[in-house]
């Protein structure tokens, strides 16, 4: 609290890093109790600074946020190693330019707070109000990343993480500051909190609450599956450098034939029994409707009555090969004649990833996204749920589109089932892909849909409608494995109320501190 300068900084830096720990791949989801106080006490600290202390905080929040982010997405930086020619010079730039930007909505959180700040427990609310607010700002301000939002924290134990069906993540981003920042009280001065025990003890009775109504959930809610639907997920596991090496063609080809009859075990089935067979994001080198030889691979391969879901980039109509520079980054459904029966593009690109913000300038400098497209992707119309012959309706998402709560599943198209079709190849056997899959996994329980994932690398999984891993292939592993298609539920309270409910518990919380408010210490 009286720390100042470098120290300061480094306090809120270290206090921030050691947060991740709570996300996975460590999942240890108690760290927060102990660095969470530490942005109050930080906060609190402001008051020696000018104009309030609001520009302090702002610094303090910061270097909080700084160090959360850069432990937490360190991983982005394996994908400038994939071509490292290319893109390896911007990996220190992007690797700290990520964090810094998005620690400006945690530094935007903790100045809000301080202006609203109090003695006591009130305080901790302030804090749970600015920030989360903050967050939600961060998941859609300039298209959006609401990746590994503070709420997660609370995500890894399936009964605390059933409340995202109630609130969705921004209510348990909420409810995890107050939870987590609540312990601050018990070191209080008693001239400021008389009762210091008060808001840890509502903390604990909190959690129990969440878990109370987890235990609940999970016990009344038995995973059931749809009749007559049995799915096989193939994961290549192939090298980003095949991927997309157009000479690579005939061999990936040959490999994802081989790994789709590859399934051994006592509950195997022949290819011949699978309903849907399932490929990841960009599975191909080429555009797959362009190349006849492909179609008549998947022709051969699929018998009769099992139908192909596939990531591929897909080239704009009526464009020649040749002259292409812009495409879509596709999930095809096809017969087992190779017919396409659908068609989804993309419609949330990766900034940097995709597409380049001010395309045409910054490729007049040399620079390209990573998926080196010239001109980058084309976005689609919109996101919409897809029939599937022999299965429900589908809602296909490609990659990180599974990360925006409250937009993953558009008004009006509840389907049966989510597909997320992902290439975490780009990042390696680090952590990413474990919060991907967790991101992914909270998209069920808000909604009460299965999910089903394909991912080149790993890690491919069936998700039941609470959030239950049914089958799951690891990370970097090579192969396929066979599940049936879980059972959706009746709309959650989420599905049908969104952050209605969310909104209502920030406004009640603003309203406690104004009205409890004493002047800043």
């Amino acid at each position: 609290m009286l720390a100042w300068g470098w120290r300061r900084a480094l306090i809120a830096l270290l206090a921030g890093a050691a947060t991740t720990l709570a996300l996975p791949p460590f999942n240890l989801w108690p760290i927060p109790f102990l660095t969470f106080p530490v942005l109050i006490w930080l906060i609190d600290g402001s008051a020696a600074g000018r104009l309030g202390g609001f520009m302090t905080a702002g610094i303090a929040g910061w270097w909080f946020g700084f160090g959360y982010f850069f432990a937490g997405l360190y991983w982005v930086g394996h994908a400038f190693l994939v071509d490292a020619k290319t893109f390896g010079w911007l990996l220190p730039f992007a690797v700290t330019a990520l964090p810094a930007g998005l620690a400006l909505f945690v530094a935007v959180g903790a100045a809000l707070a301080r202006m609203l700040w109090a003695r006591g427990a009130v305080r901790v609310v302030a804090l749970a109000v600015a920030v989360t607010a903050a967050e939600w700002l961060r998941g859609h301000l300039l298209t959006g990343f609401p990746w590994n939002t503070f709420g997660y924290a609370l995500a890894t134990p399936s009964v605390l993480a059933q409340t995202a069906s109630l609130l969705g993540i921004w209510g348990l981003t909420f409810i995890a500051v107050l939870v987590y920042a609540a312990p601050t009280t018990l070191l209080d001065d008693r001239a400021d909190t008389r009762r210091p025990w008060l808001a840890p003890a509502f903390a604990l009775v909190t959690l129990a609450g969440l878990a109370g109504y987890g235990i609940w959930r999970l016990d009344r809610t038995p995973t059931t599956f749809v009749d007559g639907v049995r799915l096989r997920l193939m994961q290549p596991s192939l090298q980003q450098d095949q991927r997309f090496n157009y000479s690579q063609r005939q061999a990936v080809m040959a490999r994802y034939a081989a790994l789709s009859n590859s399934v051994s075990g006592p509950d195997a089935a022949s290819l011949a029994e699978i309903t849907h067979l399932i490929w990841p994001e960009s599975a191909f080198p080429f555009f797959l409707t362009r190349e006849p030889d492909a179609l008549a691979q998947i022709d051969k391969l699929l018998p009769e009555g099992t139908v192909l879901i596939t990531g591929a980039v897909r080239a704009p109509e009526g464009v020649p090969s040749e002259t292409i520079t812009r495409a879509y980054n596709s999930i095809y459904v096809l017969d087992h004649d190779a017919s396409i029966l659908s068609i989804y593009d993309k419609v949330h690109l990766v900034p940097f990833g995709e597409y380049l913000p001010f395309q045409n300038v910054l490729e007049r400098f040399g620079l390209t996204q990573l998926v080196q497209v010239r001109g980058g992707f084309l976005p689609g119309n919109r996101r919409r749920a897809i029939a599937v012959p022999r299965a429900p309706r589908m809602l296909p998402l490609v990659c990180y589109e599974i990360v925006f709560p409250g937009q993953a599943v558009p008004r009006g198209e509840r389907p049966g089932w989510m597909l997320n079709l992902t290439n975490d190849g780009w990042f390696g056997r680090s952590p990413g892909p474990y919060q991907h899959l967790q991101q992914a996994r909270m998209r069920a329980i808000e909604q009460g849909l299965p999910l089903v994932r394909a991912a080149n690398s790993g890690i491919s999984a069936v998700i039941d409608p609470v959030g239950r891993v049914i089958r799951a292939l690891p990370l970097g592993a090579e192969g396929a494995l066979d599940a049936h298609l879980p059972r959706a539920l009746t709309p959650t309270v989420y599905a049908r109320w969104g952050d209605g409910p969310t909104g209502l518990m920030l406004a009640a919380g603003l309203i406690l501190v104004l009205l409890r408010r004493k002047p800043r210490v």
